[in-house]
C-alpha cells in the first residue's frame, strides 16, 4: 500500500494534462514565434490556455504571463514592480510566514535599497490587519501577503486586506502568492482588489516548471528576463508550449466542481485531525473547516524529530514532508512555526501532511494505521 500525502509539494499530473503535454510535444510542437503553420498550430495553445486561465480569474488574457512556476512568479511580480514604482517610494510590506520565493526576493530588495516590513502572525498564522492598517505609509508602493500558507494551511483575510490598502493608499499595489490557493478557492482579483496574482502548475495537477503571474493592466511592472520579446517582452524566452498548454488544462479541471472536490478534502481534512489529536503527544498546528485551507494539516509528533519519523513513515509508502518542498531539504529551522509560536520540541518534530481531489479514504487510514504503529516505537527508541 502506498499513501502520497505530500500534495503540497507537488501532484501527480491528471491524464488530461499528460495527454495534451505529449500531443504538443509530439506532434504540435513547433515553435510559436514560428510564422509557418506549425508555429501557428503551437499559438493556438498558448491563447487557449491564457483565454481559460483569465475566464477562472475574470481578468483580460493580456493580463497572464506564463512562467516557469511559482518562483519565478513571485520574483518577477516583486522585483519587476518594485523597480517600476521605486520613484514613488521604497516601501514595501509582506508577513513573516512567506514562502522562500518572496522572503528571499525582499532580502534582495533590501540590498537594493528598499525597506521591507514583516508583518507578524497570531498562533494560527494570520495577520493582525490592524498592524497592517497602521503599516501602510505614503511610500509604501507593494503589499504581498500568501492567500493560503504553504505549510500550516493558514487562510490570510485577502478580501479585508486589499480594502485596507486601497482605503489607507490607493496608489500601493497589493501582490498575493495564491500557488497553495489556486483551484481551492474562487479568487476573483477585481472583487478583492488585488493587482498581482502567482500561481504555479504543478500544485494542480499541472506540469512542474510552468506556472503563471496575473498583473492588471493598469499595474506598471519591469521584465526581470530580457532575449527576443516574447509575451509583449514581459517575459522572453521560447513559450514552453507542452507545459503552458498542461498548465491550461490543469486549470480547467481544477475549476471544473471545484467545490464538491474542496468539500471532500475539508472533510479528509478534519477527519485526519481528529484522528491526530487522539494520539498522545501530539499537536494539530492547522486549522479545522473552512478556516484552514482543504488539503494541509501540520502535525507535531512530540518526542520524534521530524526526519525520523518522515523516513519512518516512506518506508511504510506513506509520504509526507517536514515543511516546504523548497526548503525541507535543509536543516534550517522553519520560520513560519516560529512565528507562531511553537517550542523547541514541537518545532523538532513537525510533519506536513497535504491532500488532494485524488486523496483517497484508504490511503489517510493506511497513514494513520502507520503513525500510530510507528510513534511509540520511536518514542522509546529515542529515550535510549
Amino acid at each position: 500500500m502506498e499513501a502520497y500525502l505530500d500534495n503540497s509539494a507537488t501532484t501527480k499530473v491528471s491524464d488530461g494534462v499528460r495527454d495534451i503535454v505529449v500531443k504538443t510535444m509530439t506532434k504540435d510542437y513547433g515553435n510559436p514565434s514560428s510564422l509557418h503553420m506549425k508555429g501557428i498550430e503551437a499559438e493556438k495553445y498558448l491563447k487557449e490556455a491564457r483565454e481559460i486561465i483569465a475566464k477562472s480569474l475574470k481578468v483580460q488574457d493580456k493580463e497572464i504571463i506564463f512562467t516557469s512556476g511559482g518562483t519565478e512568479s513571485n520574483n518577477m511580480a516583486l522585483i519587476g514592480i518594485a523597480r517600476a514604482y521605486k520613484r514613488s517610494g521604497k516601501h514595501i510590506i509582506t508577513t513573516a510566514i512567506e514562502h522562500a520565493s518572496v522572503s528571499a526576493a525582499m532580502k534582495y530588495l533590501e540590498e537594493e535599497g528598499f525597506e521591507v516590513t514583516y508583518l507578524n502572525v497570531d498562533k494560527s498564522g494570520r495577520i493582525d490587519t490592524e498592524e497592517l492598517k497602521n503599516t501602510i505609509r505614503e511610500d509604501t508602493i507593494i503589499v504581498s501577503v500568501m492567500y493560503v500558507n504553504n505549510e500550516i494551511g493558514a487562510v490570510e483575510p485577502i478580501e479585508e486586506i486589499g480594502s485596507i490598502i486601497k482605503e489607507k493608499n490607493p496608489n500601493t499595489i497589493f501582490h498575493v502568492d495564491a500557488i497553495q490557493a489556486f483551484g481551492k478557492y474562487k479568487i476573483l482579483p477585481r472583487k478583492l482588489k488585488i493587482d498581482a496574482l502567482s500561481v504555479s502548475g504543478h500544485k494542480i495537477h499541472g506540469p512542474k516548471g510552468v506556472g503563471f503571474l496575473y498583473v492588471a493592466d493598469k499595474v506598471k511592472i519591469k521584465p526581470i528576463i530580457f532575449g527576443g520579446g516574447q509575451q509583449r517582452g514581459m517575459r522572453s524566452g521560447t513559450d514552453n508550449v507542452p507545459g503552458i498548454a498542461g498548465l491550461g488544462q490543469a486549470v480547467k479541471e481544477a475549476y471544473t466542481d471545484m467545490e464538491t472536490k474542496v468539500s471532500v478534502m475539508t472533510e479528509l481534512k478534519d477527519y485526519l485531525t481528529d484522528c491526530f489529536l487522539e494520539l498522545e503527544d501530539v499537536r494539530v498546528n492547522s486549522r479545522k473547516g473552512t478556516d484552514g485551507a482543504p488539503h494541509i494539516i501540520s502535525v507535531s509528533f512530540i518526542g520524534v524529530r521530524s526526519e525520523v519519523m518522515l523516513h519512518a513513515l516512506e518506508e511504510k509508502g506513506v509520504y509526507v514532508s517536514s515543511g516546504s518542498a523548497c526548503s525541507s531539504n535543509k536543516p534550517s529551522v522553519s520560520a513560519t512555526l516560529k512565528s507562531i509560536g511553537l517550542d523547541k520540541e514541537a518545532l523538532d518534530s513537525t510533519l506536513r501532511f497535504s491532500l488532494s481531489d485524488t486523496t483517497t479514504r484508504e490511503e489517510t487510514d493506511y497513514a494513520l494505521d502507520m503513525v500510530k504503529e510507528l510513534l511509540p516505537k520511536l518514542r522509546v527508541l529515542r529515550r535510549k
